[in-house]
């Protein structure tokens, strides 16, 4: 497979405006806190988090300002000049700015168990994908880990099987290129338990062959594609929903067997999760935010 060529030609940059405002604070601690080594930079003290973005035209690296305030009512976008526009698209997407925000927040606001984390980080996004294959194996690379663990196995794979990219960043592996390096390959170059090992090549392979999660969100096909996932050996409901949750955009998508989630609401059991969170559908997904930003993405400011 020939590899696309690399976007060229000077940076150019472009403010998005956020409609109904950005709790910028808590977008930025996710942010760092999933930081993929060798892909992925962030500088909290500008509150810019740069990071590989695939186009037409081949991988760039991009930047995304959201200064160091908990609020903001723009986002400013730096990438090549030749495909800027391209990148913005990306990056609203990506950062959920066009997020049906307000409708969640007034169904949410209306619950007692919701209403004070609504009203203490209004305009608090989901974080999507940048790319759905990227996320999808990033998030098998996350099974029953530490973000840090996480992270770790993430900087390990891009280091042996990313492609470089001008500005010192490298591309997250494509799947096919996963795909063709076998099992007992990417254990190697990951220190992944050989069961991982083999989840995160089944993985590549129903990618590479033609499994696009970026087309399915844009048809509306999040349900079949979750199907096709959840058939994979190792992949079971909280990849699934976690995958579509922030590769497919699926607004309603929970996870009531999350820890962190089943701590925020007070140590519940996933089927307590699952049946208090009935009342915040078709909106589950912003709640599941709320709760996750309360617990683990509410500190002090570029922390």
């Amino acid at each position: 497979m020939t590899p696309a060529p690399v976007a060229a030609g000077p940076c150019a940059q472009r403010v998005l405006p956020v409609p109904g405002g950005l709790a910028a604070g808590p977008l930025r601690r996710f942010l760092l806190a999933h930081v993929v080594p060798g892909a992925e930079r962030h500088d909290a003290a500008t509150g810019t988090h740069e990071r590989v973005v695939p186009t037409g035209a081949g991988p760039v690296v991009a930047a995304v300002v959201l200064g160091t305030g908990e609020r903001c009512g723009q986002v400013l976008v730096r990438a090549p000049a030749p495909v800027l526009g391209e990148v913005c698209a990306v990056v609203r997407r990506w950062l959920d700015l066009d997020g049906e925000v307000a409708a969640a927040e007034a169904h949410l606001g209306a619950d007692s168990e919701l209403a004070p984390l609504v009203a203490a980080r209004p305009g608090l996004r989901v974080p999507r994908a940048v790319a759905g294959a990227e996320t999808a194996l990033l998030t098998v690379l996350g099974q029953q880990v530490s973000l840090a663990a996480a992270r770790t196995f993430a900087g390990r794979l891009v280091a042996a099987h990313g492609r470089p990219v001008p500005g010192g960043l490298s591309a997250f592996p494509d799947p096919a290129v996963l795909a063709a390096a076998g099992p007992g390959a990417l254990r190697a170059v990951t220190g992944l338990t050989g069961a991982r090992s083999r989840t995160l090549h089944a993985l590549a392979e129903l990618l590479a062959d033609g499994l696009d999660l970026d087309a399915a969100r844009a048809a509306g096909e999040g349900a079949a594609a979750r199907a096709r996932l959840l058939a994979l050996p190792g992949v079971g409901p909280w990849t699934a929903d976690y995958v579509a949750l922030r590769a497919l955009g699926e607004d309603d998508a929970f996870l009531p067997g999350d820890l962190v989630l089943r701590k925020a609401m007070g140590g519940v059991s996933p089927a307590a999760a699952l049946a208090r969170a009935r009342a915040w559908r078709p909106w589950r997904g912003y709640a599941l935010l709320h709760l996750w930003t309360a617990r683990v993405f509410a500190g002090p400011a570029g922390a």
